[in-house]
């Protein structure tokens, strides 16, 4: 419940602080931007503990693609702040460990999916003048991540030993990331860049009263490419 309120908290600061930075009179552009996440996971989970679960019993979650929007609210000396987005994804998620659990198939076996959303803010420098048409950027900032639509497949069930319900608790964690920014015309510019959050859960699976639970870090990496616009010159 903390760590709810405290996304809560976070995103109120979020558009506070992107509402209410102030102007300039010579002001660099703002930008909206749209395109594509790519995220690779590399999971690490404890294994699964509880009622009648075998040694070795694991999760992992699959990488995926998703929509990705961004809006980067740019500052005096090469300074900017970015709220980046996706499209909340049906995140899957696989058997990991013995082949099978009792006689049900269990290994690579998709078990449960959620969906997830996951904003990030990050405060960002870029290299070069706002002039130079190619310029590279790192940032470092804060991303909240929670879960919804949790469910367990037929194959998860089985596992289980019968249906079941899913909890996964927020997550708050630190982010990076480095990019760079083709600007193709004053208005518009072509975007990539490479980022790492840290997300990290605690599930609890209650299938009639059996509770299983697991602590799982999913390590994301993203990809983005994206087409962004400039306002506000």
């Amino acid at each position: 419940m903390r760590t709810i309120k405290f996304g809560a908290r976070l995103a109120v600061a979020i558009v506070a602080g992107l509402g209410l930075a102030p102007a300039f009179g010579d002001e660099p552009p703002n930008d909206v931007r749209l395109g594509l996440y790519s995220v690779f996971y590399h999971t690490s989970a404890d294994d699964v503990s509880g009622p009648y679960v075998p040694p070795g019993v694991n999760l992992k979650a699959d990488n995926l693609e998703t929509l990705y929007a961004g809006y980067v609210r740019h500052l005096p000396d090469n300074f900017a702040v970015e709220l980046a987005l996706g499209w909340p994804p049906a995140q899957k998620v696989k058997g990991e460990g013995p082949a099978s659990v009792g006689s049900v198939p269990y290994n690579g076996e998709v078990l449960s999916s959620a969906r997830w959303i996951s904003p990030t803010l990050l405060v960002e420098y870029n290299f070069l003048s706002d002039t130079s048409p190619l310029r590279p950027y790192v940032g470092v900032g804060v991303n909240y991540t929670t879960f919804y639509d949790r469910d367990t497949t037929a194959a998860g069930n089985a596992a289980l030993g019968g249906p079941t319900k899913l909890s996964l608790t927020a997550s708050v964690g630190p982010a990076v990331t480095g990019g760079v920014t083709y600007r193709i015309s004053d208005r518009w510019h072509l975007h990539a860049s490479y980022s790492w959050s840290q997300v990290k859960t605690n599930l609890t699976a209650d299938t009639d009263g059996y509770i299983r639970a697991t602590r799982i870090s999913f390590g994301p990496q993203a990809l983005v490419i994206s087409a962004g616009y400039s306002f506000g010159r």
